[in-house]
């Protein structure tokens, strides 16, 4: 594929109110502050290596949440622009599959699994909306924990969260195909009975035989005690949206992590506090910290794979060139 110049035409940020026709092939990000993301210096370098032309991308912000009519009116308006080449939706996934999922001329198996929508692309039948959180997480899970993890420790996972992103890393965890690539259990924790629910469900579903706790929290103390009750090594992953979307973190300041933890924040930016007090545990504890970039990464070139219609590496050199490039542009 030959490589072409990257678009000189400025990153622009819409809102509900403000949604302007596209004047070139154009790749929308639905989300709550698009013009801070990494994606828009690491999109034109993108485009160019992956041979996309023109294209562009453009945001539309919407505040965490906003009313139901806002996220249909911007499913509308993609319907209806003719240059739009497809979205990306980070944290109103959960809300567009809600409030238009009838506008959607098809729905892949995950997003209908998953109740949500988080990439939506342009066909000749009409909008169709996909999952991609369970891929990326899937791909970036096993570039962060490695393939004997499980066998070796007998540690947990302690999932932070049971919105999009959490039932989605609770799939990649859950599926009985990952064979020894799955925890000795599952812990997941919510101030929302209803998404523990849901998460539970699909649990069952891919893997039903793995032990599977469920924990209402109302308070960072509660979250406290569930990560002293864990075993060494056990991998917790702040899947909240608390650092980024909206201030503040799932555990207290002074929260004990478990010796040899994996933190793992799915956030990259933001004040990423989560990740602040994992890194200020002591270093006899060996907790070791990652954020959210490989997850960005993988989530964002899925998406440009389905809109765009392009092959997209998932390891090895060509995925290593991708990402070097994002983390340059970065």
């Amino acid at each position: 594929m030959t490589a072409v110049a990257p678009s000189t035409t400025p990153l622009t940020v819409l809102g509900p109110d403000h949604l302007v026709p596209a004047e070139q092939p154009t790749i929308y990000f639905l989300g709550v502050s698009t013009g801070s993301s990494s994606i828009q210096r690491v999109f034109p370098v993108w485009a160019a290596e992956l041979g996309l032309g023109q294209a562009v991308l453009r945001g539309i912000d919407l505040p965490v949440g906003a009313p139901a009519a806002d996220a249909r009116r911007i499913v509308e308006f993609l319907a209806a622009d003719p240059l739009a080449a497809g979205m990306q939706i980070t944290s109103h996934k959960v809300a567009v599959a809600e409030a238009a999922g009838d506008l959607f001329a098809a729905r892949r198996p995950l997003a209908t699994l998953m109740e949500e929508i988080s990439c939506v692309t342009k066909e000749a039948d009409g909008l169709h909306g996909f999952a991609k959180d369970p891929v990326a997480g899937e791909l970036a899970l096993d570039a962060i924990v490695p393939a004997d993890h499980w066998q070796r420790t007998g540690a947990n996972a302690v999932l932070l969260g049971a919105g999009g992103a959490g039932t989605a890393l609770a799939w990649c965890l859950a599926r009985q195909e990952r064979g020894a690539r799955r925890p000795a259990s599952l812990v997941v924790t919510d101030t929302s009975e209803r998404r523990l629910s849901h998460l539970a469900e699909i649990v069952r579903q891919v893997g039903g035989d793995l032990p599977l706790r469920l924990v209402h929290v109302t308070s960072t103390d509660d979250t406290d005690r569930v990560l002293a009750e864990q075993p060494a090594g056990t991998l917790v992953v702040n899947a909240t949206g608390l650092g980024k979307d909206l201030p503040g973190s799932p555990i207290g300041a002074d929260a004990v992590l478990p010796e040899q933890a994996i933190a793992w924040d799915l956030n990259y930016r933001g004040d990423l506090e989560f990740l602040g007090t994992a890194g200020m545990q002591p270093e006899e504890r060996g907790v070791r910290i990652e954020d959210g970039w490989t997850y960005f990464v993988h989530g964002w070139l899925q998406a440009v794979k389905e809109v765009f219609r392009v092959d997209v590496p998932t390891s090895g050199p060509g995925f290593d060139r991708l990402s070097e490039l994002a983390r340059e542009a970065r």
